[in-house]
């Protein structure tokens, strides 16, 4: 935000002007900081409507954290103070929503608030994670290797999601057209078509008659299938934003014959990374354990990791309570994290499954898709040529009788 200040120095004079901010709070800060002492504070006239940014379409996406990431992490590295890193970054961003972000965090890390307390206060930004990882390098005086841990560790994240996003595009395709496809046949085609043969008054195969008749219903009553299904979305979107909702939705998930393995591995994958990478920052594994069980997006998975901190807090082993739940942690993470405990490199082995869950995900999505994209083709072909005959064939009668 903008405010006008009046403000005067130690020897009386007195200064107007003003100041962005994100709080009153820490305009007062940066100038006290330029020794001035604040009379009058007050915000600046909103601009006109047409000259706001809406807020609900700002687009500051992962990639571009993930960019900031490894740029603040590279110009830490060389030795460039926080704040000043933080503006220049800030001054070369062409997007005006995360240029205007990294701005208020540097007015507030200049105003002497933490970091990290500056970067938690945009969580829909900077994951618990992301500022438990900033808050360690703080405490430990490591904020350069802290920096350096989360850029890779969010490149790696985010190449993940863009491969898995890239390799499910293709059927999300196929799919599309056959439902353009069938709405099309049922809703302009058909219809059109079946004007002809009633006119020629001949007879008509039985599947043609079920094909019209079928056409006829959707056409008419279509809007009542098509609300049906939105309301049932909206229920049950809303039923899985409860508490109870989201519990039954994960685990029937993780339950699917072809899909719940997969997720598994996408969840051990990011329980896996995740903790590695905290405890690489140097934070405790009780508290690694505690952020890792806010974001590893399954209740399920999130259940046996708040056990694990509770008990890790009491002194068992982690490898000793994963394998009370051999259903969500197989028998391969829990002998790898016990390796890794007795020779005190859990870090490093958690980081070994890493390597071998995103493998295994990649050929049980390759194995996936190498089966649905030619059954869907097929299934695409099947519909297409059965509504084509089934139209067709007493055209053809017509002509050779």
């Amino acid at each position: 935000m903008k405010l006008n200040y009046q403000a005067r120095t130690k020897e009386g004079r007195v200064y107007t002007g003003q100041v962005e901010a994100s709080s009153k709070e820490a305009a007062i800060a940066i100038l006290q900081k330029h020794g001035l002492y604040v009379t009058i504070l007050e915000e600046s006239e909103a601009p006109p409507l047409y000259a706001r940014r809406v807020k609900f379409l700002k687009t500051i996406s992962q990639k571009d954290i993930v960019l900031f990431s490894r740029q603040l992490s590279i110009m830490f590295k060389s030795k460039i103070p926080l704040v000043e890193a933080i503006k220049t970054l800030a001054d070369q961003n062409k997007n005006l929503d995360l240029k205007d972000t990294i701005l208020e965090i540097s007015e507030e890390v200049e105003g002497g608030t933490p970091f990290s307390g500056a970067l938690s206060r945009y969580p829909q930004l900077f994951s618990p994670l992301y500022v438990s990882m900033v808050k360690a390098g703080e405490a430990s005086g490591t904020l350069s290797q802290s920096l350096e841990y989360l850029a890779e560790h969010l490149e790696k994240e985010y190449h993940f999601t863009s491969r898995l996003r890239g390799v499910m595009a293709y059927p999300a395709l196929i799919l599309f057209v056959v439902m353009l496809v069938l709405i099309l046949m049922i809703f302009f085609i058909i219809p059109q078509l079946s004007e002809v043969l009633e006119e020629t008054a001949g007879t008509i195969p039985t599947v043609t008659q079920i094909v019209i008749a079928s056409s006829a219903f959707l056409k008419k009553w279509g809007w009542l299938f098509a609300a049906v299904l939105v309301i049932l979305f909206l229920v049950s979107f809303r039923y899985y934003r409860t508490k109870a909702g989201k519990k039954f939705f994960d685990r029937s998930f993780l339950k699917l014959p072809i899909i719940g393995p997969i997720l598994m591995q996408i969840y051990l994958t990011r329980f896996a990374e995740n903790l590695s990478t905290l405890i690489s920052g140097g934070l405790p594994i009780a508290q690694a354990l505690e952020i890792v069980g806010e974001i590893v997006g399954n209740t399920a998975y999130q259940e046996v990791v708040f056990e694990t901190r509770d008990e890790v807090r009491r002194g068992v082993p982690i490898s000793s309570v994963l394998a009370r739940s051999p259903d969500v942690f197989p028998p391969v993470f829990i002998q790898m994290t016990l390796v890794g405990e007795r020779t005190g490199t859990l870090d490093t082995s958690l980081m070994h499954l890493v390597e071998f869950y995103n493998k295994e995900v990649d050929r049980a999505v390759e194995s996936l898709l190498s089966i649905a994209e030619p059954v869907l083709i097929l299934v695409l072909g099947v519909i297409v040529a059965g509504l084509m005959l089934s139209i067709l064939l007493p055209l053809y009668k017509m002509i050779t009788f």
